[in-house]
């Protein structure tokens, strides 16, 4: 039905972008001394909601990302949509809290749906992919010099999705 057209389906997670950068492995001789500069420790957190296609809608802030901030930004969202809209979310104590379940009545009469995975499955959300590959791939370690420049390089790297980054998603049925 999504690929109809007739409903709208989307991903939503969260993540933080730290000053530390993300280094998965690396390598260096035994003598050698490594570093990349970076200002004071400091964190972007991170939600966005993104669908098979890549259309992204993303929120960054340097405050926590607690279940209000969920709840507003969900609330603007349900706001914008014009069809059936699906959003599917992991297991996280945010997106299950009293609030944004007082809330989810309201949001199905507007035509905005939310789904919970089962708990233990990032698999299942496409949007682990987004910042998987926005911290692996589309970041660089110049990026990482100064606050400004990461949230300018992360703001950039989430706007340009969709238009000149394009994720591939299979499906895989077994």
């Amino acid at each position: 039905m999504n690929q109809s057209g007739k409903i709208a389906l989307y991903y939503g997670d969260e993540s933080h972008i730290c000053s530390q950068g993300y280094v998965p492995y690396g390598w260096q001789f035994p003598d050698e001394q490594v570093s990349i500069l970076t200002e004071r420790a400091y964190r972007i957190n991170c939600f966005a909601l993104i669908n098979r296609q890549c259309k992204c809608y993303w929120k960054m802030t340097e405050k926590h990302i607690d279940s209000l901030a969920i709840l507003e930004y969900l609330e603007e969202f349900s706001l914008q949509i014009h069809k059936q809209t699906f959003i599917i979310l992991d297991n996280a104590s945010v997106h299950k809290a009293k609030v944004i379940q007082q809330r989810i009545p309201y949001w199905q009469q507007r035509g905005l749906f939310i789904f919970l995975l089962p708990p233990y499955s990032p698999h299942l959300n496409i949007a682990e992919t987004v910042w998987r590959k926005l911290k692996k791939e589309w970041l660089n370690p110049d990026d990482y010099l100064t606050k400004d420049s990461l949230l300018y390089a992360t703001n950039r790297a989430l706007a340009d999705l969709g238009c000149n980054t394009i994720i591939k998603y299979k499906l895989i049925f077994n």
